[in-house]
């Protein structure tokens, strides 16, 4: 597919593309450019706070889990089986 380059350096992405990986006005693009290669990649932007209060959840997370009082599952049906079992406690 060919895009053309128009004035104030922007371009209109196939409208089959944009239906095709589902994107919306107002959606962010990350534009990289390696040996002449011009890559567009959707991405998903998070605030600041959301972000650290993510990574803050995993480190209290990490710690229960080495001290053992998280449990951990080696797969998803062993997941739902320990969920289940909480659920009938």
């Amino acid at each position: 597919m060919l895009a053309e380059l128009r004035t104030k350096s922007q371009i209109t992405l196939p409208k089959s593309v944009v239906k095709s990986l589902g994107l919306n006005e107002g959606d962010m693009l990350e534009i990289t450019e390696k040996d002449g290669i011009i890559q567009i990649t959707p991405v998903v932007v998070y605030p600041k706070k959301y972000v650290d209060e993510l990574k803050s959840e995993v480190a209290q997370l990490k710690k229960k889990i080495e001290s053992g009082e998280q449990a951990v599952y080696s797969d998803v049906d062993s997941l739902l089986q320990g969920l289940e079992e909480d659920n009938e406690a």
